[in-house]
């Protein structure tokens, strides 16, 4: 067991976080499903809480790439969505829990910001810069199951406004710039991560929605979302990195979103008969991706030296 928790790769926190978030995606089925997932991904957390105790050199050596530090913070959010299950057996924990995620989110955009945006190099700018500061909207997603509405609001417009300040760096560096390593590369996918994520914590935090920023997050998240399928093909293509994590939150996370909306929508009495086809299928991929990542991690973990890549 020791020589897999030194073996575990940082960047596997995305997946905790994705494990999280599925068995919120899939609660409509069964509760009983959820919590699977639940306990998949506090497995990992209790996983990766013991690499950084037990080997807090190699974390650290490990969080001197930045794509990796820009990843990390995927720890604290998925503590948040993770409190939400400890809530409905011990409240004070699940609501301690809570606040243990959002500050340790703060305090992890506190640092990457010194490391990061003081000495500022567009060549370490990747697409998973966006978790570090929209992934706090994570708050936004979850606040509701703790009577925070009014402190989800605020990390809503923090996550919004982060979002579109950090977009032009972000473009540049995939667009103009280029030269994204080959390990990097899933990050690609996590594109499609933050306006979905905006447009969930929008539905969860906000009781009065305005009917314009609704349909204005649902048609970004839909444009990311079908700008990351194209390029899906070509990025699983690639042989097994740690960053295959980036291709799962960003897809569960827009299968969310898109069911809340579609909620929305068909209680306000302006269904969009397409949207329960969409959410289906983002439901549907979500899942399989997330659990075909799962899969290539065990292998990863588990394989013997001369094969493991």
């Amino acid at each position: 067991m020791k020589e897999i928790i030194k073996k575990l790769p940082v960047p596997i926190v995305g997946l905790m976080l994705a494990l999280a978030a599925t068995g919120n995606l899939v609660l409509s089925y069964g509760e009983i499903y959820r919590n699977i997932f639940g306990a998949l991904s506090a497995i990992i957390l209790l996983l990766i809480l013991a690499k950084i105790i037990m080997f807090p050199k190699g974390v650290s050596e490990a969080l001197e790439n930045p794509v990796v530090a820009s990843v990390f913070p995927t720890l604290s959010m998925g503590i948040m969505l993770l409190s939400t299950y400890i809530k409905p057996i011990v409240p004070t924990i699940g609501f301690a829990v809570w606040i243990v995620g959002l500050v340790l989110h703060a305090v992890l955009i506190i640092i990457f910001s010194k490391n990061y945006l003081v000495n500022f190099n567009i060549k370490k700018v990747f697409p998973s810069w966006f978790i570090v500061y929209v992934g706090i909207v994570v708050g936004s997603v979850t606040a509701p199951a703790f009577g925070m509405e009014s402190i989800g609001k605020i990390l809503f417009w923090f996550g919004l406004i982060s979002y579109f300040l950090l977009l032009p760096a972000v473009l540049k560096r995939v667009v103009k710039v280029k030269e994204i390593p080959e390990p990097a590369l899933p990050t690609m996918a996590i594109f499609t991560a933050p306006v979905a994520l905006c447009l969930a914590g929008y539905m969860n935090s906000f009781q009065d929605k305005n009917i314009f920023i609704v349909w204005f997050l649902l048609a970004l998240s839909q444009l990311s979302y079908l700008f990351v399928l194209l390029q899906l093909p070509k990025l699983l293509s690639l042989k097994f990195y740690p960053s295959y994590s980036a291709f799962t939150f960003p897809l569960v996370i827009s299968g969310i979103s898109i069911k809340l909306t579609n909620g929305f929508l068909t209680n306000l009495g302006k269904p969009i008969s397409i949207l329960k086809y969409i959410v289906k299928f983002e439901e549907f991929l979500g899942v399989a991706i997330v659990l075909y990542v799962l899969v290539r991690y065990i292998s990863f973990l588990f394989a013997k030296p001369e094969t493991a890549k």
